[in-house]
This record gives structure tokens, C-alpha cells and sequence, in this order.
């Protein structure tokens, strides 16, 4: 292979990526009731015209309370199908795959959006409060609401829930599902000892932390498609004291592999403040040796995340084997046409290559009649 292998396909189950640059699922805070709306369809038009091979959309609640904020899309109900269909038509009209990030806030929910604060809303505001949930009755901070902790049943009810939303991302056409078990969401904080403090089968020592992910991933992969692959996002470690090392993300990837996941999206914290708001300064590429850890230490394929900025990075990423995808979220807001730009600078013959015809049949013509 000569050219960048940014640029070269990926195959996954019966999905072939076109190229390996992905929108990472960026939550816009602007659903009304879990609906998508104008934005969101504005959003998304901008990716699908610039050459992705993937695009994700948000973090998407399973439930009414499992949402970050009121904001927050959902696919709770069949009503919301609709609109998200919508965005996987824009897509696949132009060669994108999609994918869709299912979740539940757990005891992170019922917050204010990102620009108010993302505190918990307090109650007899404009904006009603729910009751959180977790695995355990612990607060995520001294002073935030105390969630409260599920009774077995209650877990088996969510496993359900989040098998209806992975046969309603079906039916909206999604390429890809994947399962949010980050940033200090539910899923993630049955797997964290931080968040995790049961005697039952669900808590205790790694393997009963293990067991609501690997439920969730079972329920989900028995009704996706066999062709379709199936994502897992996991915070790869705690970043906090008695957190999550790389050695139980691991450990929790060679089971979800076992039970049909296809690749692991790894990030990092988010168990104690939010992990895409750090207000403390953070390296370029700062979470690929999480990436690599798991793809050499649980042999699956992984998925690169974080101030990923330049290509010739992302290309470094690929080559020496720490991640097969790279994903970018504000970079993809400041440069919506990154891929085109990447393969500039990765010396691709045509670069315009990767743009829709409408755009490259005038990209071509251009370079053809510029002065060197």
C-alpha cells in the first residue's frame, strides 16, 4: 500500500468504511422531548457533504430519565424514528455510514445544559427534575442529588429498554450501533469501582463489575444484525484515585469481544466532572495510547479519540497500529471539511477525490489551472 491509509477502506462485519475518519457522536443539547430538530438536520448535512466514511449521531437516551439534560436527543418512543432516519437518508445519499450512540445518563442525568452550567437542575426551576438512578446510592459530588440504586428487576428493565432502542436504531436505518459505557454514564458506573459499591452479583470484584456492560452487550447484539457491526465507548481509565486502570478496560474488552462487539471507542474520565469540558490542558492525541493498549492487549479493533488535529497524527495513529479509526469531534466543528484538507496534506493525488462529484468536478478544474 502506498497511499495513506487513512484514506483506505475498513471493513467491518458487511459494513465497508470507505475511509477511516469518523464523526465522533457530539451532543447539541437542542431536542425538544428527545426529538431531533432543524439544527440537528443542519448539523449533520455538513458532514455527510465533506467525505466522512462515518458519522455518529449523539449520545441518544434509551428512556424519558435516562437524558444528560432536557436537550438531549432520545429514541424512547417510535415517534422520534422518523427524524433520525432523516439524517441517515442525508447521509447515505452521499456514501456515509451512520451510527447512532445509545445511552442512559444514570445518576449524571437531570443536568443543566453545558452553557448553563451542567449542573443538576435544582428542583422548582423552569425545567423539571427526574430522579437519578446508579448502581450504588452514591452522589457524584458532595451536595449533588443522591441517585437511587437499582433493584435487580430494575436493571433488567433497562436491559430491555436498551434492546427497544437498538430495534428502533435499526428501523432508522443505522449502519452501526453503539453502546455508551463512558463518561460516568450508567454503564460505566456499574463497571467503576469509584461509582460501584454492591455485594450483589452486579458489584464487588472486576467480574461482577462487568456483568450489567456485558448484559447490556448481549441484549444488544442478539437483535442487531449480524451483518451490522456493533461499537462499544469506554473510558479506558478513571483518571481519579481507586479509579479504573487500563488493565479492567482491557479485561472488559476481550469479554464484549466474546460477545460479538466489533470495536471499542476509547476515551478516558468523565467519572468525576465532565470529560469533553476539562478546563485543564490536555496534549494532542492525549487518549491514542488507550486506544493501543486495548487493540494490542484484547485484540479488537479500536477507535481513536481526542484532540486528534493534524493528519499526519491520525496517519502516525494508524501506522503503528494503535488504533483502524480515528474519530474527531470540535476539530470536525472548526474544520468541517477536514478529510478533504487531510488528504491535502497526506498527498493524496486528488484530494477532491473525496468530496461528492458536485464538489470535485470543480476542486479538479481548479487545480488543474492554478499557477505552482
Amino acid at each position: 500500500m502506498t497511499g495513506p491509509l487513512l484514506f483506505t477502506p475498513l471493513t467491518l462485519r458487511g459494513l465497508t468504511l470507505k475511509n477511516r475518519i469518523v464523526v465522533s457522536p457530539m451532543c447539541q443539547y437542542l431536542a425538544v422531548d428527545g426529538y431531533v430538530q432543524d439544527w440537528h438536520f443542519q448539523h449533520h448535512a455538513r458532514f455527510a457533504l465533506a467525505g466522512y466514511g462515518l458519522s455518529f449521531v449523539e449520545a441518544t437516551g434509551i428512556m424519558r430519565d435516562g437524558r444528560i439534560t432536557h436537550g438531549c436527543t432520545g429514541i424512547w418512543e417510535d415517534g422520534q424514528v422518523a427524524g433520525l432516519k432523516q439524517i441517515v437518508d442525508g447521509y447515505r445519499t452521499h456514501g456515509v455510514a451512520t451510527a447512532i450512540q445509545i445511552g442512559h445518563s444514570g445518576r449524571r442525568g437531570s443536568c443543566a445544559r453545558p452553557w448553563d452550567g451542567a449542573a443538576p437542575i435544582e428542583a422548582g426551576g423552569a425545567e423539571p427534575t427526574w430522579q437519578t438512578v446508579g448502581p450504588s446510592a452514591l452522589p457524584e459530588k458532595d451536595g449533588y442529588p443522591v441517585p437511587h440504586e437499582l433493584n435487580q428487576a430494575e436493571i433488567a428493565d433497562l436491559v430491555d429498554a436498551f434492546v427497544a432502542a437498538t430495534k428502533r436504531s435499526l428501523a432508522a436505518g443505522f449502519d452501526v450501533v453503539e453502546i455508551h459505557g463512558a463518561h460516568g454514564y450508567l454503564i460505566h458506573s456499574f463497571f467503576s469501582p469509584v461509582s460501584n459499591r454492591r455485594t450483589d452479583r452486579f458489584g464487588g470484584n472486576l467480574k461482577g463489575r462487568m456483568q450489567f456492560p456485558l448484559m447490556i452487550a448481549e441484549a444488544v447484539r442478539a437483535v442487531w444484525p449480524d451483518e451490522r457491526p456493533l461499537f462499544y465507548r469506554a473510558s479506558s481509565v478513571d483518571n481519579v484515585p481507586g479509579g479504573l486502570p487500563i488493565e479492567d478496560t482491557v479485561a472488559l474488552a476481550v469479554e464484549l469481544k466474546a460477545r460479538g462487539v466489533d470495536v471499542i471507542d476509547c476515551s478516558s474520565g468523565g467519572m468525576s466532572g465532565p470529560a469533553t469540558l476539562a478546563t485543564t490542558k490536555l496534549s494532542q492525541g492525549y487518549q491514542v495510547p488507550y486506544a493501543g493498549a486495548v487493540r494490542s492487549g484484547a485484540d479488537i479493533k479500536t477507535m481513536a479519540v481526542g484532540l486528534i488535529i493534524d493528519p499526519e497524527m491520525a496517519e502516525a495513529v494508524l501506522r503503528d497500529g494503535k488504533a483502524d479509526l480515528i474519530a474527531l469531534a470540535r476539530e470536525t466543528m472548526a474544520d468541517p471539511n477536514w478529510p478533504y484538507h487531510a488528504a491535502e496534506a497526506l498527498g493524496v493525488d486528488r484530494p477532491d477525490s473525496v468530496l461528492p462529484p458536485y464538489y470535485s468536478f470543480y476542486l479538479e478544474r481548479r487545480a488543474k489551472v492554478l499557477e505552482d
